[in-house]
């Protein structure tokens, strides 16, 4: 079967390639893929696949209808949007809408979807039961997994795959994860209110500015002195707002940023942790504070069977020495996690990088791919399917 599939996948290349192009030349935003959506289940459909439109708001999903008697259902699932970053790669296809580009590779990850959809639709009942592809809106927010499901996607799945491209491994090379494949992100906003006063008098007022610097101080240096090292956490503050004046002395102070952590246990005391440093210096130094946390996305766990499925398919179909084990995780996220809580899954690294030239990291202006990874990524997730119906079934 293998070999049927990867020469099916080589006869539908030039259309992959041609499908990626149209898609990268004509990104959009998170929440406003219409256009996208409207393509996706147009070359769904001409496959024979039932498809679903506005699904989590502006999704899509394609269900290849049961072929034999396995009612278990496996999901694949691949993500549309792009991101607000002015394109400056300069390439034939770049994108046509100003100020947005496919700059984490979602472009690569929808034709991956689509081609596997394809390759799948023509293996002629080989595969005993259903699969449901979902081509997700808005996961560059971390919100359209949660509107996907929300809308019924996960209902009696029994488990999900994934792919996300990785600049860092050559294109034609996969990267497996077992365990922890990203951390959880969180929300954090805190508020920092003293006394205004003259610039020239700090003593009589209450420096929200200066608190602000101590709250922000405490907590970085904290994390290396109270968290466990071996179990990672990253603080970010991206925004800082306060003051209205060079020579009056601030009464507010706002700080925004994002908690990362890897492991469930540190992250549920974190926002305790927090506050008891918040609330320490505020109070050493006569301030008030409101604090916010917003629990986002929780760690992309991968199931160890799944993941040694994606291992093994990836192992047959391009030899050992194209198949990474990935030793660490990343401290980016993925709401990819939320489809975790309906049912086991894992995802794969695929990689698109150059072997030749400099690759630029994801969300960079100037961030491309080597696009014969699209075969590797369809043929790869094609073969999974198949073993995981193969394994199921027997």
């Amino acid at each position: 079967m293998l070999s049927q599939i990867k020469e099916i996948a080589h006869t539908l290349a030039p259309r992959l390639i041609e499908i990626r192009r149209h898609l990268h030349s004509h990104p959009e935003l998170s929440g406003q893929e219409y256009q996208t959506a409207a393509y996706v289940a147009g070359v769904l459909s001409s496959c024979g696949l039932h498809v679903q439109e506005a699904v989590g708001k502006v999704g899509v999903v394609g269900e290849l209808p049961n072929q034999g008697t396995d009612p278990r259902l496996l999901a694949i699932r691949t993500d549309m949007d792009a991101l607000p970053i002015q394109e400056r790669t300069g390439l034939e296809f770049a994108s046509r809408q100003p100020g947005i580009m496919h700059a984490c590779g979602h472009d690569i990850h929808t034709t991956v979807g689509l081609g596997t959809a394809m390759v799948l639709s023509q293996l002629n009942g080989a595969l005993p039961g259903p699969v449901r592809f979902l081509f997700q809106p808005a996961e560059e927010i971390a919100q359209g997994a949660g509107w996907m499901v929300a809308d019924g996607v996960m209902d009696q799945v029994t488990a999900i795959l994934s792919v996300h491209v990785f600049p860092s491994i050559p294109a034609g090379s996969v990267g497996i994860r077992y365990g922890a494949l990203t951390a959880a992100a969180d929300d954090l906003e805190i508020l920092i209110v003293g006394e205004s006063g003259h610039g020239a008098r700090p003593h009589e007022a209450i420096d929200a500015v200066w608190i602000a610097a101590q709250v922000v101080t405490n907590l970085q240096q904290a994390i290396s002195r109270t968290q466990n090292p071996l179990r990672p956490v990253v603080l970010t503050f991206g925004q800082i707002n306060g003051g209205r004046a060079p020579n009056v002395i601030a009464d507010q102070v706002r700080l925004q940023g994002t908690v990362r952590s890897l492991h469930p246990e540190t992250r549920s005391n974190l926002p305790e942790w927090i506050e008891q440093i918040v609330a320490n210096v505020c109070q050493t130094y006569g301030a008030k504070y409101e604090l916010h946390y917003r629990r986002g996305v929780p760690s992309v766990q991968n199931d160890p069977a799944l993941t040694q499925l994606l291992e093994a398919a990836a192992h047959e179909a391009w030899g050992s020495d194209r198949v990474q084990i990935l030793l660490e995780p990343s401290l980016g996220s993925e709401d990819f996690s939320l489809y975790l809580e309906h049912a086991p899954g894992s995802m794969f690294r695929l990689g698109v990088g150059y072997p030749d030239k400099f690759n630029y990291p994801l969300h960079h202006p100037q961030f491309e791919v080597d696009e014969s990874a699209i075969l590797t990524g369809v043929v790869t997730l094609a073969h999974a399917v198949y073993k995981y119906w193969q394994r199921e079934h027997r």
